[in-house]
């Protein structure tokens, strides 16, 4: 009986062991990591930082007339400032280093950063700052300062809302936006030609912003 006993309390330790070690290691799924508390009708005002993880600054450029090619610059800063109430009191703004354009090319990127294009050792950063946001249709049309290798132009295009999502983070802001600018009103003027006159590199440059933004939830206050 006794050993009985000693047995049967074995096992019970060793369940507690493994129902600890289990609680301990427990990774949770994708579905705990990010799990969605609802889909929003309209996000909370507020400053939404860009997230680097879900967001792209990319742009499309036409080489020799014939395919665009893309790219990205991969380090960068934003913010999206929303107003539910009056969506034309937002403001977008964000940042991006020159340096880390990406192509998937090393040595065309390497032409990129030097004074043909972009002169990063002179001009390292490519900002925008909107000065007025206008509702067109469902969507919205931004107008900003853009500035490049030292140039800043005024320029216009549209950017939808995508929609908001709340989950562990905080709320979450979905962003899309294209437009085209010439690269030569920004001062990169490389103009090499094909024989037949074809630009190898077209002027005008379609830029592509794919943006998740999120507004962190309030860290829940120090217990004393």
């Amino acid at each position: 009986m006794k050993k009985l006993a000693f047995l049967f309390g074995l096992l019970l330790v060793s369940i507690f062991v493994l129902s600890n070690f289990s609680t301990e290691a427990h990774n949770p799924t994708i579905e705990e990591r990010f799990a969605v508390e609802g889909a929003l009708d309209e996000g909370a005002a507020g400053a939404y930082g860009f997230d680097k993880n879900h967001t792209s600054i990319g742009f499309r450029v036409k080489h020799m007339g014939l395919v665009d090619v893309p790219g990205y610059f991969r380090d960068f800063t934003g913010t999206v400032n929303y107003d539910p109430k009056d969506v034309t009191k937002s403001t977008v703004e964000f940042k991006a280093m020159m340096t880390s354009v990406d192509t998937g090319v090393e040595g065309r990127d390497k032409h990129l950063r030097n004074p043909d294009f972009f002169e990063v050792e002179k001009f390292p950063e490519m900002t925008f700052k909107s000065t007025k946001v206008e509702k067109k249709g469902n969507g919205l049309i931004l107008t900003g300062d853009l500035t490049m290798k030292g140039v800043t132009k005024s320029i216009s295009f549209p950017f939808n809302v995508v929609g908001f999502l709340k989950n562990q983070r905080g709320t979450v802001m979905g962003a899309t936006a294209e437009t085209v600018v010439n690269r030569k009103d920004f001062s990169v003027n490389y103009d090499r030609k094909l024989p037949n006159g074809t630009s190898a590199v077209s002027d005008n440059i379609t830029v592509v912003l794919n943006i998740e933004a999120i507004m962190e939830a309030p860290k829940p206050a120090a217990t004393k």
